[in-house]
């Protein structure tokens, strides 16, 4: 990748995604062409690899399954040592349509924001969820709130997009179990600034999505927990209340 420009990178972390990743990769490329596209393979005991390879993109593989939040912090200390200076994540079950990356661009660009997160409510599009996936998005927007200063009205979106500055944080520390809403609350301490914008999500092109219904109940519950205690860590560091409006 010296070669290339280092405006762009798109990164695709995937895990057991090789019914989909291929063609989320080509639909890049015809949307953004000659922009890379990096794959990070979550440990996958499928073809991922090959078929990312096949379909054109660079793929990192790591040795063991790290979670979501591993591969993610993989691909941005790569594009960060890379020189790259903004990178857009989409997940590799192709419910983040590469049409859309331009407007998360745009937004990013519009509003100088570091990190600019695709929603899916913030319009009404036709985008189904399971009713509880909805509730818990709804209940960590109202524990959020306050926390980051401001409403998010989908917090574990996975559709992002981050420039240099939200890279020199990210690609050093990341959080590993509950990646997108720490993200969040990294960006508020480090006065960081963060927009969502509208976009349409699509049905998973192939697989079976890990979060089931009793599953989606623990992660929303483990992902309060945490968010809690992450934010005590920070008051008795700092001796001050993350969650001040601003």
């Amino acid at each position: 990748m010296d070669r290339i420009d280092k405006r762009l990178l798109v990164l695709v972390p995937a895990y057991n995604e090789e019914g989909a990743v291929g063609q989320v990769i080509q639909a890049v490329q015809r949307v953004l062409p000659g922009t890379p596209v990096l794959v990070v393979d979550d440990g996958s005991s499928d073809e991922t690899t090959a078929t990312a390879k096949r379909a054109g993109a660079e793929v990192v593989r790591l040795p063991h399954h790290l979670g979501l939040g591993g591969a993610v912090q993989t691909g941005y200390r790569f594009a960060f040592e890379q020189g790259f200076e903004r990178v857009v994540r989409l997940d590799g079950d192709g419910q983040h349509p590469a049409e859309e990356i331009p407007s998360l661009l745009a937004k990013m660009d519009a509003g100088g924001y570091d990190m600019v997160t695709g929603s899916r409510y913030l319009e009404r599009n036709g985008y189904q969820t399971q009713a509880l996936r909805r509730f818990g998005g709804w209940v960590f927007s109202i524990i959020l709130r306050p926390i980051l200063g401001k409403r998010i009205s989908d917090p574990t979106s996975g559709f992002i997009a981050v420039n240099r500055n939200a890279l020199a944080v990210f690609s050093h520390s990341f959080p590993l179990e509950y990646p997108e809403i720490e993200a969040l609350v990294v960006l508020r301490r480090k006065a960081m600034s963060f927009a969502e914008t509208p976009v349409h999500m699509k049905p998973r092109l192939a697989g079976v999505s890990t979060i089931g219904s009793w599953s989606a109940v623990y992660y929303m519950v483990r992902v309060l927990l945490g968010v809690l205690v992450n934010v005590i860590k920070y008051e008795k560091r700092f001796h001050t209340t993350p969650w001040a409006g601003g």
